[in-house]
């Protein structure tokens, strides 16, 4: 099978499975501690509770960060959503979780868990509100736009509660067990529907963004939004069944949103790899393209000047079989430079089959002959494959207008139960195979080793007057 579409696929199939596991593992460690009634999970220790703050938080302000110079370049509301989403995450892990310390006990009480609880709401409201707006474009200043109206109304949220610091009810009165003898469902009911709010939010987001994942199999950083959402979903569900979270009580709650965070690190990890790894590719790209120009403005020149003087020789010599030899030689050079040129100057994205109908048109055009083609854009091909496919097209086509004496070449492409399948035939003089009398033998050798390596092969068949016909399969 084609590579390119092979590679594709399994992308697509892995990012709704990713998702599934994070499902899996969030939804069994929370049945775990509720049909457990006598295992022990929660341990008091504020240290690792504020260190596991500070882990998230740098996560979350990384992946803000990378989507940032994502924005720039994509410019899609989906972005910009997940950074100011993320950018609230961190904030409350670094800023605000750090802040609050230095408060009044009682004021911790109350400040302290509503401050960090809205903006973590607010923060899920976005991430879900991200996950369904895939594909829109803003303009730069739709984005700065969006980005400020988005901060004033943080500012404001929390201006207000720092107005109303003094008068805010207890959010959380319960302190959370050392075991799961029962569940803890305590607090206000304002706190409580903003659990419940956060956690319907990213396991919603993270149905989402598997199914864009899926659909989108190149975007490594949505493969992994999707399990790091879920995660973090099910620890707002064991937030809402063991308030742990505005405590010094380390609960799984807390190691479930760490593993979050860590899924988005991956992803954060393979966007940075992947980035890389394309602005090595365009490097590849810009210093192909100028090696195409400074062939067609140099060698590309000499050959089509040697010729045009060949030409003007061969009239005024007797029997120039010397001068006619020269001629060919030179309309092969000048195909192989074009050949090189075309190469190197296209986009390595470009379909196969309009690179097959380009490449034999571009050979007939030269010859004044005819080209019919059937091609099957299903039929995928990487980028090496593609390359060879092509050079065999050229030769072939080219044999067949310069040796055999075609007025017409047919080509074919079309997908088979085993692969895929070329086909070039002509109406030329056809030739004696056994005898390699095209091109010296030389054209044949250098099409069955390109087959080869596809990994394929390739199958000649000639009648003398009735064509010839080169199949490749891979």
């Amino acid at each position: 099978m084609p590579v390119g579409g092979e590679t594709k696929r399994v992308a697509q199939r892995g990012a709704p499975a990713l998702t599934a596991v994070g499902w899996a593992v969030g939804a069994a460690c929370t049945a775990t501690i509720l049909g457990t009634p006598y295992l022990r999970f929660g341990y008091h220790s504020p240290e690792l509770h504020l260190v596991l703050d500070s882990v998230d938080a740098c996560i979350a302000t990384l992946l803000a960060y990378l989507l940032v110079g994502r924005l720039r370049r994509t410019q899609q509301l989906q972005d910009l959503l997940l950074v100011v989403g993320l950018s609230l995450l961190a904030l409350v892990g670094l800023g605000v979780a750090l802040s609050l310390h230095r408060l009044a006990e009682p004021t911790q009480q109350t400040l302290g868990v509503w401050l960090p609880v809205t903006l973590r709401t607010l923060a899920s409201l976005l991430i879900a509100v991200a996950a369904v707006v895939p594909g829109r474009k803003l303009t730069g200043r739709q984005i700065r736009r969006g980005a400020v109206t988005v901060a004033a109304a943080a500012l404001g949220g929390l201006a207000l509660l720092w107005l109303a610091k003094d008068i805010l009810p207890v959010a959380v009165t319960a302190t959370p067990p050392a075991s799961a003898q029962r569940v803890v469902i305590d607090g206000h009911p304002a706190f409580l529907a903003a659990q419940a709010l956060s956690a319907a939010c990213l396991l919603y987001a993270s149905l989402r963004f598997a199914r864009q994942s899926g659909e989108r199999g190149e975007d490594v950083l949505l493969r992994w939004l999707g399990p790091g959402c879920a995660l973090l979903g099910f620890a707002r569900v064991n937030y809402l069944l063991f308030p742990s979270l505005y405590s010094g009580w380390l609960y799984t709650g807390d190691l479930l949103r760490t593993a979050g965070y860590a899924c988005l690190l991956v992803g954060a990890a393979r966007e940075i790899t992947g980035y890389w790894a394309r602005q090595a590719d365009v490097a590849v790209v810009e210093d192909r393209r100028r090696l195409a120009r400074e062939l067609h403005d140099g060698v590309v020149q000499e050959l089509s000047w040697i010729k045009s003087e060949a030409r003007v020789l061969s009239r005024g010599v007797e029997g120039g079989a010397t001068v006619k030899s020269i001629l060919d030689a030179s309309d092969r050079a000048l195909d192989e430079a074009r050949a090189a040129v075309d190469a190197l100057g296209r986009d390595t994205d470009e379909p196969l089959g309009y690179a097959l109908h380009r490449s034999a048109r571009d050979v007939a055009e030269r010859h004044d002959a005819r080209v019919v083609v059937e091609l099957d854009d299903a039929v995928l091909a990487d980028q090496h494959q593609r390359h060879a496919l092509t050079r065999i097209v050229r030769e072939a086509v080219g044999n067949a207008l310069r040796h055999g004496g075609a007025d017409c070449v047919r080509i074919t492409l079309e997908a088979t139960t085993t692969g895929a399948r070329l086909v070039v035939q002509d109406d030329g003089r056809g030739f004696d195979v056994e005898a390699a009398a095209y091109g010296n033998g030389y054209g044949l050798t250098s099409m069955r080793e390109r087959a080869q390596r596809l990994p394929g092969a390739c199958f000649v068949t000639s009648t003398q007057g009735s064509g010839t016909t080169i199949e490749v399969v891979w």
